[in-house]
């Protein structure tokens, strides 16, 4: 009898001593790797857009002996950069982020503005630390702070990190400089949160290779939702000190406008955001619509993630007639963003959340208003609403309805992205990308207007 119990003696005494090694070896794992190296790359407008970009990438941790706040080699935030070398330096700040999930995983966010950089020109940079740089990226200023050159863009939203239709196109064709900026229009990865954020993160990790060449432009959609927008909030750098939520920036003859339309949905997280964010789109209205300014930059586009009209076959808010973001609260009817369009003249409105692509006539209030029967995109006397949520995510396409309402112009359930080129302060031209039919172009059309300005009028 003895020698059993010696023998399970001996066994528990084995598995306590594996267990103790095995557990001694995960800790030696753990600060064996150290993750310093730079990842995420992606740029963004500074608040001069003319002269100023962003510089955001990530980090799982922090040296200890780096020194967040100092402008000086001990920085965990630098950005060394120049036209052709990389002779300048820049400092900057890294900030916290725990995702909100079980595991509370960690990140570093770091920030770095490159100030007075010269415009129409090609700058080479890295961003990094004594601990480690990232790879080479370059990118392009704007050609010119004034009104006077043509930027084209490339606009989606919906893209994930799963079924990303877009993406490769999207990285060729950015590589290749064919775009001074891109607008993401809400929905990442599915989800950033995902997965204790590592959807979110090896989302970031797949758009850099196009974000760390031009400045990324975002809004959130509805899928950014969990732990109010933390990721979304955390990962991004906005212009405009809202955390991302909505901002302006004027880009060759365009006033661009980015908002949040999930504040009329998730009124879980209160109502201030919802009425402030409409009384700072009021006085931005205002603010373009001075002679002066709306002169030198005729036309307004504004982008956020739901549509204020739609076909498609679902119960999206933007199948209802009352769309919230576009009449307001319920029976109240206060807040609502359409009215605004209408009285200040916004030229172009461009949406996503539907995983399709639609293009309307002019539209106000369920009215079409075309130009004229031949040129009904010339000088229309409503807004021009885009849906362009089709870049490709793990939900697959959206259906349209077997009967499209008379109000929508063209729709296609292709995956694909939309292409913008700003001519002059007359001429808008916009195409649509199919990824189904390898790049080719499915919708296209000009937007001509000799005159800019409320509708009212």
């Amino acid at each position: 009898a003895m020698e059993g119990h010696a023998k399970i003696t001996l066994t528990l005494l084995t598995v306590i001593v594996l267990l103790t090694k095995a557990n001694l070896a995960k800790n030696l794992q753990d600060l064996d790797i150290v993750h310093y190296q730079p990842e995420q790359v992606h740029l963004a407008f500074g608040e001069r857009t003319a002269s100023e970009i962003v510089v955001t990438w990530s980090t799982r941790e922090l040296p200890t002996d780096s020194n967040n706040n100092n402008n000086n080699e001990n920085s965990s935030s630098i950005v060394e950069y120049g036209l052709e070398d990389l002779k300048l330096r820049a400092y900057g700040q890294a900030t916290k982020f725990v995702d909100g999930g079980p595991q509370q995983r960690t990140q570093y966010i770091h920030r770095v503005t490159l100030r007075d950089l010269q415009p129409n020109s090609s700058y080479v940079y890295h961003c990094g630390s004594g601990y480690g740089w990232s790879a080479l990226y370059n990118f392009r200023t704007v050609v010119s702070a004034t009104p006077d050159w043509s930027p084209t863009l490339a606009i989606y939203g919906d893209m994930g990190n799963e079924n990303a239709q877009s993406l490769a196109r999207l990285q060729q064709e950015t590589q290749l400089g064919m775009y001074d900026a891109i607008l993401h229009v809400g929905d990442f990865a599915y989800d950033m949160n995902t997965k204790d954020a590592r959807v979110g993160d090896e989302f970031m990790r797949q758009i850099e290779t196009v974000a760390a060449y031009l400045p990324y432009m975002v809004v959130p959609g509805n899928h950014e939702e969990k732990f109010n927008f933390s990721n979304y909030r955390a990962r991004f750098s906005m212009p405009g000190g809202t955390e991302n939520l909505f901002y302006s920036f004027d880009l060759g003859p365009v006033h661009f406008i980015g908002i949040s339309t999930e504040v009329y949905y998730f009124l879980n997280y209160g109502l201030k955001t919802l009425v402030f964010q409409y009384e700072w789109l009021k006085q931005d209205l205002a603010a373009a619509n001075k002679p002066e300014q709306r002169a030198q930059r005729p036309w307004i586009i504004i982008y956020g993630h739901r549509p204020m009209y739609c076909s498609n076959e679902n119960d999206n808010d933007c199948t209802h007639s009352e769309t919230l973001t576009r009449v307001g609260w319920p029976f109240v009817h206060m807040f609502g963003l359409e009215p605004l369009l209408y009285e200040y003249g916004v030229d172009v409105a461009i949406w996503a959340h539907e995983h399709s692509y639609e293009r309307l006539w002019p539209i106000y209030d369920y009215n079409v208003r075309n130009g004229t029967y031949s040129s009904p995109y010339e000088n229309p006397r409503a807004p021009v609403h885009i849906v362009t949520g089709s870049a490709g995510c793990k939900e697959g396409r959206e259906p349209f309805k077997g009967k499209i309402p008379e109000w929508s112009a063209f729709h296609s359930q292709d995956y694909g992205y939309t292409r913008l080129k700003a001519h002059n302060r007359t001429h808008l031209y916009f195409e649509q990308v199919s990824d189904d039919q390898q790049g080719a172009i499915i919708d296209k059309f000009w937007l001509i207007k000799s005159k800019h300005g409320s509708y009212e009028s």
